[in-house]
């Protein structure tokens, strides 16, 4: 499915204007999806051979952390996200729970919490709309995290397994 000449025209690239006032259909959310899989499948070519936890450091950047919670035949489940340092321990920020279906080729958040930009604050929306919204969110910062050069790969840096916040040097 294509995004219509509209939509390329008032929304990409995608503008803080469109993120908060747009309107999606159903078509843009999946193509939105679509692109948010391609952009995780840059981030992480051989996702289906990840397990754990991975770090992605570079020099003048955030490090990035990738927690693959769940493996099956047609999906991933993730965990992706900065920790930034805070009076009270780490402090993840963004931090997304994504579900990859790998048969589809898409990407779906399952919770996104971030002090950024006001995508849940005030009236609750229309899923609809909420999806849209999140779903941008995830579009840029993976289009950021990608253009900075990130990547996990299985040799790369692999964390330890536990739950406890990982400390960034």
């Amino acid at each position: 499915m294509q995004i219509n000449d509209y939509f390329l025209r008032s929304c990409y690239p995608w503008s803080l204007r469109a993120l908060i006032s747009g309107k999606p259909t159903v078509g843009w959310v999946m193509d939105l999806s679509e692109q948010n899989y391609r952009h995780l499948m840059r981030l992480a070519p051989d996702m289906r051979k990840l397990q754990g936890t991975y770090l992605s450091r570079l020099d003048g950047t955030m490090d990035l952390y990738l927690e693959v919670l769940e493996q099956t035949p047609y999906t991933s489940l993730l965990h992706l996200t900065y920790y930034f340092a805070h009076e009270t321990g780490q402090l993840p920020d963004p931090d997304a729970t994504i579900r990859i279906y790998h048969d589809s080729q898409q990407a779906e958040v399952l919770t996104l919490k971030q002090s950024s930009l006001p995508l849940n604050r005030g009236f609750i929306r229309p899923a609809l709309v909420q999806k849209w919204k999140v779903g941008l969110f995830l579009s840029k910062w993976l289009s950021y995290c990608v253009h900075q050069g990130h990547c996990f790969r299985p040799e790369h840096t692999h964390v330890s397994s536990n739950k406890e916040p990982l400390t960034p040097a």
